[in-house]
């Protein structure tokens, strides 16, 4: 069973990487994990496609939600679909972040056919794993384990891999630190695995019991910001007191002043890795905010996301500004 990584173990793989930029990617045919990696609606020409944008930022890793009823119900096929992706990615030049949990959006899902979106309605099919009914039953926990471990073992020296985030926003919707024994077992888990990249989990709100377990079972600081710039530096102030490589894995909501042009300078200043919010304009329907109605008109500023659906970036000097800060760090 491997350990925690030290702090100079920590940087002495930071200072391997280039400056890690990227986004959260989700093709814009699917509308929530489920959809992107269920074998009929796989779609490798439009993650294609895609990822040559995301690569024509100067974009170099993205992050990348699994979801644990694919892999139970197909995991021989979820397994090929994932290294199918995975030499998509590294044709860009892309290395992925992969999720494994998540506590956002619905509770209620099954496999095959997915919900249409619900117009406006921002991740109106977004879905939870395992769920937040799974999350507080650990008899349910057995195949969770097995999930984990088959797809750390099978990728976990995979060099086309950046990193694993084992558990996105736990203790969102009202779980709190019911979430804590899922978050306790998946580094547990993560650890018996043995990955060589780095595993972390992200702080992202004020549980105090929640972000000193997961700050101090990361290898690399992770962390969310949606506030102001100077939010965004009061958190950075406060995690640098852990002494490790930081990376924001998300971040990029224009309406609430968190937006490329005043994030990324401190990023780069920071030497913080920076993973936005969303590449293309699609099912999602993240254009929209946190809360949107259901049948509001496309918002004239955009939530998240940099393309249309057809290619052409959302705002043309926002992408221009991302390629010249990052043709800069070159």
């Amino acid at each position: 069973m491997s350990t925690r990584w030290t702090p100079e173990q920590a940087w002495n793989w930071y200072q391997k990487q280039p400056w890690l930029v990227g986004c959260n990617y989700t093709p814009r045919t699917a509308i929530n994990q489920l959809e992107m990696w269920q074998k009929e609606t796989y779609a490798p020409e439009t993650i294609k496609e895609e990822l040559g944008w995301a690569q024509s930022l100067g974009f170099n890793t993205a992050r990348v939600y699994l979801h644990d009823l694919v892999w139970e119900k197909d995991p021989a096929g979820f397994k090929k679909r994932i290294d199918d992706f995975l030499s998509i990615t590294s044709g860009y030049g892309i290395r992925p972040m992969f999720v494994f949990f998540d506590d956002c959006w619905n509770t209620e899902f099954k496999a095959g056919k997915q919900p249409d979106p619900k117009p406006g309605v921002h991740n109106s099919g977004w879905v939870q794993s395992p769920g937040s009914t799974r999350v507080q039953d650990p008899s349910t926990w057995g195949i969770l384990e097995e999930y984990v471990k088959d797809i750390l073992e099978t990728f976990g020296d995979d060099k086309r891999v950046l990193m694993w985030d084992l558990y996105n926003e736990p203790g969102n919707n009202k779980l709190d630190e019911k979430s804590l024994g899922l978050v306790e077992a998946v580094f547990r888990w993560a650890r018996e695995a043995e990955p060589t990249q780095p595993v972390s989990i992200g702080v992202w709100y004020r549980n105090e019991t929640l972000n000193k377990y997961q700050l101090e079972h990361s290898d690399i600081i992770t962390f969310h910001s949606y506030q102001s710039v100077e939010e965004l530096e009061q958190i950075i102030a406060e995690l640098k007191q852990h002494d490790r490589p930081m990376i924001c894995t998300e971040y990029m909501a224009r309406t609430r002043g968190s937006s490329f042009q005043n994030y990324m300078p401190v990023f780069k200043r920071e030497e913080i890795g920076c993973i936005n919010w969303g590449l293309v304009s699609g099912k999602t329907n993240t254009i929209y905010p946190w809360g949107s109605p259901e049948g509001g008109p496309e918002p004239e500023l955009w939530f998240h996301d940099i393309f249309r659906e057809e290619g052409s970036p959302y705002l043309v000097e926002e992408a221009e500004f991302i390629r010249e800060i990052l043709d800069a760090n070159q």
